[in-house]
């Protein structure tokens, strides 16, 4: 009778870490801007809402954010610019279906996308 091999527990806990981490990406979320319909300084104001679609809290969420420029102050606990890159949250979590939201007010609007998180499972 054959006998099946046996795996270090180091490999099959890494095998666990490595399912949980894999189960989600930065396609994990989704960020709606809509036209709220004020106008602020004479530029279109947009609503911004970034929601985490994992099963598990996500911290330290930086978007992309190229030649980002408002002028209706945005509070920096919730959105804080840094070159091309703008932190999300002040790095805190977003839990699973939570979401962050900001407006500012520019023309045309920004394509805002993930470029990195920190996932806490």
């Amino acid at each position: 009778m054959a006998s099946l091999p046996k795996f270090p527990n180091a490999l099959l806990l890494l095998c666990f870490i490595c399912k949980a981490f894999g189960e989600c990406d930065l396609n994990n979320f989704v960020i709606g801007t809509v036209r709220s319909g004020r106008e602020i300084q004479g530029k279109p104001e947009w609503n911004v809402q970034v929601v985490n679609t994992c099963k598990c809290p996500q911290a330290n969420i930086v978007l992309s954010c190229k030649d980002f420029q408002t002028v209706e102050p945005i509070d920096i606990s919730i959105f804080q610019k840094s070159g091309d890159r703008c932190l999300l949250n002040q790095g805190r979590p977003v839990q699973p279906q939570e979401s962050v939201r900001f407006s500012y007010a520019w023309d045309p609007p920004f394509f805002l996308r993930p470029l990195s998180a920190q996932i806490l499972c």
